[in-house]
């Protein structure tokens, strides 16, 4: 499972698609709705917030939103709760090693993708992330 912390815009088709399927597991996870993944380490700062099946939902529809945008149709009606005004930090650590990782796909899967991310020399965040200075997350298996 991996939800980004950088925003979707940067993810290619695949990678877009991927973190759709993979958040709206997370979603089901936190509503109770599988018995699979429920100690994924990702889950943590979801899990973490007051309300976290808004906080998934938040997420999601940032993810809905960049599909769209591209022309996609990821389905918004499978977002259960969602509150823009939800906020979780992340760590500038988490975000260059994110970015690192998110550079080695693309370069292998979607090279000519890859100028969306090097071109964005300040790495833009998912919406919902507020950035603060820090390591990479204890939750993130490196």
């Amino acid at each position: 499972m991996r939800l980004w912390s950088i925003h979707p815009k940067y993810l290619d088709r695949q990678g877009l698609t991927a973190c759709w399927r993979e958040a709206l597991l997370a979603q089901a996870v936190i509503a109770g709705r599988t018995k699979g993944y429920t100690r994924h380490p990702q889950l943590e700062r979801f899990q973490s917030c007051e309300r976290p099946l808004a906080a998934v939902g938040t997420y999601l529809s940032s993810v809905q939103k960049e599909a769209t945008r591209r022309g996609y149709n990821f389905d918004a009606s499978r977002i259960i709760e969602s509150d823009p005004s939800i906020r979780i930090t992340v760590t500038d650590g988490q975000v260059a090693y994110e970015r690192e990782h998110l550079l080695r796909k693309l370069t292998e899967r979607t090279p000519d993708w890859v100028h969306y991310l090097v071109d964005d020399v300040a790495t833009e965040l998912h919406p919902m992330f507020d950035l603060i200075p820090g390591p990479i997350a204890s939750w993130e298996r490196v």
